[in-house]
Formats: structure tokens, C-alpha cells, sequence
């Protein structure tokens, strides 16, 4: 095709040099550069855009984003893909959603679709807000490269200001999914590795001047009379006017270096799950007006108690992943209504929103309906800990996630990692995840899901002295046979702060060809329910639990007669709808902390 045209620049080249990506590999998308939401007006760009998968990275060693729109018998070279006509797919989606022979894909698939643009005010600044795309996401305007993202689940931003045309402008997204060494997560995980642009795509227009971030919260200092204002501001300097007309607070901000920062006295009704109370905040800076809802709460340890609002409190959860058996990690708002509906039926009052960042609107939901929140990155399993490349990676997912919900009083905990080896790199690596995000948000608990000693029966992780909350995921009755063990952890640990079971269960399928007994049987599934639900009633030293998982969910990597490609530890089916057994059995337990 284009080998030998002036796109390509040399055919040799085009062809043969693999370090093609380095200069397409900038990752200057990232939490520096992220935008406040919260209010803003924005221009949706979902819908059918252009579309075809690209195994061999064709379209960067060709130039694809460099051609422009040319009637097929005007061409002066056969075409090898054109971006402007052909295959579509809808945005958002998973392209392994969309048709059987993408099922399996990994790597690099084009987005491509025109977008009229027309000035609406003097000096606006404009952006493309990618909600997630999974995973590298490069981003081009009218031919031009302007950068790409890492992380499959955090938003990004792409400014377009000063490249646009009035009118017609091509916009285009290489996004690739491909598992590697060096990526957080790595090659080898345990749910189905979607790609696509799957969360919403959109316009944001902003004043020159704008409010890059605000983040207000409750001072954490046990009096519950004082909240803290920090503001951002990107562009000229002006004061910022802070409001929250239910509580008479209006202040005025002055800007030093574009940051401002302020505690105001006040009283607010706290949020808590029985009463999950949110004010109205506004923030003004010239002709930029953003809001949020938020509620104030505090949340803090001590000895071996998680303390909200002074009282002590267990959390009663349930593990979820984004998965539907339609859609794959698409979230729609019908989807989380009944995700948050089930968990109320189950008795909870805290979710586990795994392995990865969830969808914004699941932690806004939270707040509305007053569930708490345990949220986290994907540092899983094997990590490359000692790549200073794959800890930024990591670092900046951390900051993108607590930059983003930081106002969510749901969230009261952000995790680092789960299960991985106890190290030095990866010691480093994690604690230094910790203390960097409590640079950025010291109002949550901290935690990973470490790991157990089964030789000692104790937890035994150097990472849990760096955490204020301990996670471990135990699975006696299904990958551990003797139940006493956990008892004996207790015994033998004395964490001297609190631990939350993270993950435990079993494997569960029903349906046509369902086992009646033995492993993969609800009624085994049942049977390590009762039997965990017995202990725990038992264990002092755990104040809270996560069991695995709300629904079944898919995944590659397990494809017995009964699992065929799903995991089956869901405690409803994966149509979202059949309950199991032991849903039943959880949610009587839970009803005990009532």
C-alpha cells in the first residue's frame, strides 16, 4: 500500500524497524493534565465511528492518521484501509462485544470520525475527555499526533485548542490492548481482558482560565466542624468564589501560583450509610462555574477498628467486577441501579469495586444510595516492581483514580495492589504508592490485599506495616481445606490494626449440566458459605468482608465443562438476575450487624 509513498518516508523502514512505537509512546496524557468535571457542559462524541482492528500495527508503520479523504479512483497508491468509509463500531463498546471473530483480539484497532467544530466564545480552550479505553490510547487530530494514555480505566484528557478548524476536523484514536511484561496489569490476570473505547468520549469546553481541580473535605480532626477547600486554576489569575448556600458558606479565594486553599468553620450533617447527606458546592473563577455534590464524613482507624464518624463500624460487602454478559465492560446507569439493588437485598453497606477503577457514576451512585466504597488499582498479581517505567504507569493510575473521586465520600478506601509476592522491589514500589497517594489524599484509608503464610498460618507481609487497613483473600473450603486455619491466623498475626477479608467463596454453576455434588455444585457452594460464615462469627479481629463475587463474570483463563470461560464464584448468575443459595445465606448473616 503505502510503503513507498511520501507517508511512509522509506519503505525499508516502514516495513522493518520494530522501535516504530517510540515516538508514539509519550504518555503525557496523564493526571497532570486532567481537567475538573464536575458541572461542566460537554458534547457527546459517541456513537458509530470508522473502525478496524490493526494485528500487525500497520497503521502507525503506514501513517494511516496522515491521509486525508480522497475518492477511491484519485488515489495514487491501493489503499490497505481507508479511515473515512467501511467498518464502523459503536462508541463506547468492547470491540469483542461487537463480533465473534474479535472475541480473542489483542492489540491495535483504529477509531476514526469527523466532528463539525464552530467557536462558541472568545478564547475557549477545547479538550477531548476519553472516559476509558483499554488500554494505550493514542490520540491524532486532523493528522496530527498530540499523545497517548496508559491504564484501561482512568479518564484522559487531550487538548485540542489551537488545532482546530472551523468545521470539519478528523479526529482519531489507536487504542491497544495487548497484555505485555511491563504493564500494570501485566500479562497474566484473572478477568477478561476487553478492548475498545468503552466508557464515554466527549467535547469539554472550557474559558481560558478554568478550574483544573477542587477537592473539598471534611478536616479530619474529630470535630467535625471545619472543612478544607483546595482549587486549581489553569490560566490567568483570578480569585476564586467558593459557595455552599445550604451551610451560608460564600468565600472568597486568592489565588497564589494558581492554588488557592482555605478551612472554613462550619457544621454539616455527616454522611454516613444510614444517612448519607451531600451539599451542593459551587466554585466560581471568572467566567468558569463548576459544581459537585459532596458529603462530609470521616473515616480513620483505631487499634483493630475502622471508626466513621467516631463509631465504629463493620463493613458488610460484596466484591464487584464491570462485566455484562452483553456488553463486557460497558456500565450503563440500569446496570448499576441493579448492581446497587442487589447489594441492598445481600444487607450490605460496602462494596469492593474490583480490580481496577470503576465507573465514575458507580462511586457518584454510592454516595447518593450511602454505600461505602473500597477502590483500587490494578497491581496484579506478577508486576514488573523493579521497571521504573511500569511504577509510573502504576503511580499515575493511582492519581488519575483519587484525583478524580477524591470529593466521593463513598470512597473510604484506596487500595494498591492485590496478591502479589512480598519482595523488596515490590515493597518499595507499593509503600511508595501509599505515600504518594497520601500527597494527594490523606482523608482515606489505605490498604492492598496481602498475603497469607499458609506454612505459619499468620499474615505475614512487610507491605501491611506501610497500610492502614490489611486485606487478605482466603478461600478455605475451596483452594484451602481446613477451616481452622483461619482461626489460627488470628491467633498467630496480632496485626494490631484492622483486617478485612477481601476475597473468599466458592465456585457455584447452575443451570443446564450443573454438578449436583462435589466441587462446582451450588450445594458445595452453599456449604463453604455456611461453613465461612460460621467462623467468621468467630474471628474478633476481622471488621469487615468482601466475599467473591456479586455476579459470575467472564474470563479467559477458566474453560472446565463448568466454567467455560466464566468464573462461577458469583453469588447471582451472570444473566444478573438468578440468585444462588448462598446469597440467601450472606445476606441473613449480614442482617445480623444490622
Amino acid at each position: 500500500m503505502l510503503e513507498r509513498s511520501d507517508l511512509a518516508d522509506n519503505a525499508i523502514n516502514c516495513l522493518h524497524d520494530e522501535l516504530y512505537d517510540v515516538p508514539f509512546n509519550l504518555q503525557n496524557f496523564n493526571h497532570a493534565n486532567m481537567v475538573f468535571m464536575g458541572g461542566r457542559a460537554t458534547e457527546s462524541l459517541n456513537g458509530h465511528w470508522n473502525f478496524a482492528v490493526d494485528l500487525l500495527d500497520t497503521g502507525l508503520r503506514q501513517r494511516w492518521y496522515q491521509m486525508q479523504p480522497i475518492p477511491a479512483e484519485e488515489r495514487t497508491e491501493p489503499w490497505d484501509y481507508d479511515p473515512y468509509v467501511g467498518e464502523t463500531t459503536p462508541v463506547p463498546s468492547c470491540w469483542q462485544m461487537q463480533k465473534e471473530k474479535w472475541y480473542f483480539f489483542e492489540g491495535s484497532a483504529w477509531y476514526t470520525r469527523a466532528w463539525d467544530y464552530t467557536p462558541k466564545a472568545e478564547g475557549e480552550r477545547v479538550f477531548l475527555r476519553v472516559g476509558a479505553a483499554q488500554y494505550d490510547c493514542k490520540v491524532f487530530l486532523n493528522g496530527e499526533f498530540l499523545g497517548n494514555h496508559y491504564g484501561g480505566s482512568t479518564p484522559f484528557f487531550a487538548e485540542f485548542t489551537g488545532k482546530l478548524k472551523e468545521g470539519r476536523n478528523w479526529i482519531m484514536c489507536m487504542v491497544n490492548n495487548t497484555r505485555t511484561l511491563d504493564r500494570v496489569p501485566m500479562r497474566n490476570t484473572d478477568w477478561f481482558n476487553y478492548g475498545g473505547i468503552y466508557r464515554d468520549i466527549e467535547i469539554v469546553r472550557t474559558p481560558t482560565a478554568y478550574i483544573k481541580d477542587l477537592y473539598v473535605h471534611l478536616v479530619q480532626d474529630s470535630q467535625y466542624n471545619k472543612i478544607r477547600v483546595d482549587v486549581e486554576v489553569e490560566g490567568h489569575q483570578q480569585d476564586v468564589t467558593f459557595t455552599i448556600d445550604e451551610l451560608a458558606v460564600i468565600e472568597k479565594l486568592p489565588l497564589k501560583n494558581g492554588k488557592a486553599s482555605i478551612e472554613l468553620a462550619v457544621q454539616p450533617e455527616l454522611w454516613s450509610p444510614e444517612s448519607p447527606k451531600l451539599y451542593n458546592v459551587k466554585a466560581t473563577c471568572g467566567d468558569d462555574v463548576v459544581h459537585d455534590r459532596i458529603g462530609f464524613r470521616q473515616i480513620e482507624v483505631k487499634g483493630t477498628d475502622i471508626i466513621l464518624n467516631g463509631e465504629s463500624i463493620f463493613l458488610r460487602g460484596i466484591s464487584v467486577h464491570e462485566d455484562d454478559r452483553s456488553l463486557g465492560k460497558v456500565v450503563t446507569p440500569e446496570d448499576l441501579k441493579r448492581r446497587f439493588q442487589h447489594a441492598k437485598e445481600m444487607n450490605c453497606n460496602y462494596l469492593r469495586f474490583a480490580h481496577y477503577t470503576h465507573h465514575e457514576s458507580a462511586t457518584k451512585m454510592a454516595d447518593e444510595l450511602g454505600f461505602l466504597v473500597w477502590a483500587e488499582i490494578p497491581v496484579y498479581w506478577a508486576i514488573d516492581f523493579a521497571n521504573q517505567a511500569t511504577y509510573q504507569d502504576a503511580e499515575n493510575q493511582l492519581l488519575e483514580m483519587i484525583k478524580r473521586d477524591r470529593n466521593r465520600a463513598s470512597v473510604i478506601i484506596w487500595s494498591v495492589g492485590n496478591e502479589n509476592a512480598d519482595t523488596d522491589a515490590r515493597l518499595e514500589f507499593m509503600s511508595n504508592l501509599v505515600t504518594k497517594g497520601r500527597e494527594y489524599d490523606n482523608c482515606r484509608l489505605y490498604t492492598a490485599a496481602c498475603l497469607v503464610n499458609h506454612a505459619k498460618n499468620m499474615i505475614e507481609d512487610r507491605l501491611a506495616d506501610h497500610l492502614d487497613v490489611i486485606g487478605i483473600n482466603e478461600y478455605y473450603g475451596w483452594y484451602e481445606e481446613n477451616f481452622d486455619d483461619l482461626i489460627d491466623i488470628g491467633k498467630n498475626s496480632n496485626p494490631g490494626k484492622p483486617v478485612l477479608i477481601s476475597e473468599t467463596g466458592a465456585d457455584g454453576f447452575i443451570g443446564e449440566g450443573a454438578p449436583a455434588r462435589g466441587f462446582f455444585s451450588e450445594a458445595y457452594m452453599s456449604e463453604v458459605y455456611k461453613k465461612q460464615i460460621d467462623y467468621l462469627k468467630r474471628l474478633d479481629y476481622i471488621r469487615g468482608i468482601s466475599p467473591w463475587i456479586l455476579y459470575d463474570f467472564r474470563v479467559e483463563r477458566r474453560q472446565n465443562m463448568f466454567q467455560k470461560g466464566w468464573n462461577r464464584k458469583g453469588l447471582m448468575a451472570n444473566d444478573k438476575f438468578t440468585k444462588k443459595e448462598s446469597f440467601g445465606f450472606l445476606a441473613d448473616f449480614y442482617a445480623t450487624y444490622l
